[in-house]
């Protein structure tokens, strides 16, 4: 709890008693009867601030009281005191630690930029919603000020005229990672959109928030793609890094990264003749493929028969998915030392590939020595980068050899055997569907190493035995990952 949070209470609560008799409430909204506002210094913009700096209650926050209680949990809410503690407190710096028109939609200078008076101080609702006098002054439906979703390095307004550079690079890498590019073919279809577009996730996930674009992509062909604050939650801090949802809950109707990465991990008999799509999560978790009915167990390295688990998808890896794909790495001059680029895991890659500088960048065209495998070294999983980047190169190689196989052996089952349209669902076409987690997802063997053998030495023997086909006797379908 923030040291001013008792201070603000105290300023708030004669305000609420008296709104027996001079307001009402509406869910968030109390509605005042008062000046909140007080005097503007000259050239404000707009732009109101606190109207208690001491308690560090915005003007927005006295008739928002939900928000107001909320933000003041966040980094945004001590953005100011951050950067005077930080050692760098720079001029160049105060912009993004105080409310003006960065951010927002604002295109004229106000606020901090053109007063330096302290109202303005911390990251307030109006550095992302920009002015918000007019609607102080004549409340409506027609003046809300609302904060755009969109986000982009070349944009005026939105997250990244402020979470961009060398040092605090979010919007740069994201704008170079999947989650900026809006796939049309799948954007366009209704029963895609959840996850393939910014408006359809916040949707699906109940989010009811309003913002700037929302009716411009109620257009057909109008999309958004997977911004800021379609995983961040602007207001509150109740999960680590302002997330919309926790990381660390191995459930995939919890956790926010497999809300999406988790779509036909396992057959679905509703779309038969479908392979995988994003199953990641079921995969980490140790659930996901077709388990075939000579599965044995405990030869899985599991007594659980619900589920392999292997080390990434453990107790080990606390934050899931975000433990590998979402990391800082800090990038010095090989001969000087000197800060070159903060690298904030806004790529979403686990082991990105390096340029000359030794920056992480997008793709993955680059061999296993190119990359840099930090992230599995920062949590304490692996001794060094050598010992991942082997364990990566043997679990990759097994999976490959027993796909391999498999694959050989699919090609000699009768094309009968994978109707999609017959209502059954074969050996075949379950083999098939574990064949391609491992051709199709490469990262499957590391994702879950152990079930993916698991998977592929149990179809091997289930194609064998069902359909009279023969197994070189050179592949071996004893268990060899995670023997010790």
């Amino acid at each position: 709890m923030r040291g001013h949070g008792r201070k603000r209470l105290a300023a708030i609560i004669p305000a609420i008693v008296a709104l027996s008799i001079a307001g009402c409430v509406d869910e968030r909204i109390v509605y005042r009867d008062r000046d909140v506002v007080g005097e503007l210094p000259p050239n404000h913009g707009n732009f109101v601030g606190m109207s208690d700096t001491e308690a560090t209650l915005t003007v927005c926050g006295n008739c928002h009281i939900g928000f107001q209680g909320e933000w003041e949990q966040t980094a945004h809410a001590d953005a100011w005191a951050t950067l005077q503690g930080s050692g760098h407190a720079l001029e160049m710096c105060e912009a993004c630690h105080t409310v003006n028109e960065l951010g927002n939609v604002a295109v004229q200078a106000g606020g901090w930029t053109t007063t330096g008076d302290e109202r303005y101080h911390n990251v307030q609702c109006e550095s992302c919603h920009g002015p918000g006098l007019a609607h102080i002054q004549n409340p409506n439906d027609t003046n809300i000020p609302l904060a755009p979703l969109a986000v982009g390095l070349d944009m005026t307004m939105g997250c990244g005229e402020c979470h961009r550079g060398a040092h605090h690079p979010f919007v740069d890498e994201w704008e170079q990672s999947r989650h900026a590019n809006v796939v049309t073919a799948a954007a366009d279809r209704a029963e895609c959109q959840a996850c393939h577009t910014g408006e359809g996730a916040l949707a699906a996930w109940g989010i009811r928030a309003d913002y700037l674009e929302k009716e411009d992509v109620a257009q057909p062909g109008n999309h958004l793609a997977i911004t800021c604050g379609v995983c961040h939650d602007p207001h509150d801090a109740t999960n680590e890094g302002q997330l919309l949802f926790p990381v660390s809950v191995p459930n995939e109707e919890q956790n926010l990264c497999m809300k999406c990465h988790h779509k036909r991990g396992t057959p679905d008999l509703a779309s038969q003749g479908r392979g995988p799509h994003s199953p990641e999560g079921p995969l980490l978790l140790g659930y996901g493929g077709w388990w075939p009915p000579n599965m044995q167990f405990p030869d899985t390295l599991s007594t659980d028969t619900a589920r392999i688990q292997a080390t990434h998808g453990s107790e080990v890896n606390p934050q899931l998915c975000a433990g590998c794909h979402v990391n800082r790495i800090e990038v010095t001059d090989q001969l000087t030392g000197d800060f070159v680029f903060q690298s904030v895991g806004h790529l979403f890659e686990a082991i990105p590939c390096l340029d000359s500088n030794g920056v992480p960048v997008p793709g993955g065209n680059c061999s296993p020595t190119e990359r840099t495998y930090q992230t599995c070294t920062g949590a304490g999983c692996h001794g060094s980068e050598a010992v991942a980047r082997s364990l990566q190169q043997v679990a990759t190689d097994r999976i490959n050899e027993l796909a391999e196989v498999l694959n050989g052996l699919l090609a000699q089952v009768p094309a009968t055997e994978f109707n999609a349209n017959d209502g059954l669902y074969t050996t075949a076409e379950g083999a098939l569907f574990n064949y391609q987690l491992a051709a199709d997802f490469p990262a499957s063997a590391v994702h879950n190493p152990f079930l993916m053998e698991a998977l592929l030495r149990a179809s091997i023997r289930q194609v064998r035995d069902d359909y009279g086909l023969a197994v070189s006797s050179s592949v071996s379908l004893d268990r060899q990952l995670g023997i010790h």
